[in-house]
């Protein structure tokens, strides 16, 4: 019998050539595509960070992009996951691109 799928939220930070290249854009795309919520943003050192929430198998299936594809121009070295925790309910409204 297949277990009750329950929320996740996870923190995300990617390293590489993940900015100037529309990585927060496809990421905002891809999370609305899989019904998650979250965020997304560039941050001073190069990297994209950010938040995913929602179903589990939806969150792993947002990980796997985050780690292997991104958007066309990009090259990602590294994607870490940080803060994985189990959620009752959605903390975001959708899935935004903060400046």
């Amino acid at each position: 019998m297949a277990e009750a799928e329950g929320l996740l939220s996870v923190d995300y930070e990617v390293s590489g050539r993940v900015q100037g290249v529309f990585f927060r854009k496809y990421t905002q795309t891809e999370a609305k595509r899989l019904g998650l919520v979250g965020w997304v943003q560039n941050t001073s050192h190069g990297t994209v960070q950010g938040q995913i929430q929602g179903p589990a198998a939806r969150v792993r299936e947002m990980q796997e992009w985050l780690r292997k594809i991104g958007s066309p121009q990009s090259r990602i070295s590294q994607a870490e996951f940080n803060n994985e925790k189990k959620i009752v309910a959605l903390e975001h409204q959708d899935f935004k691109i903060l400046k």
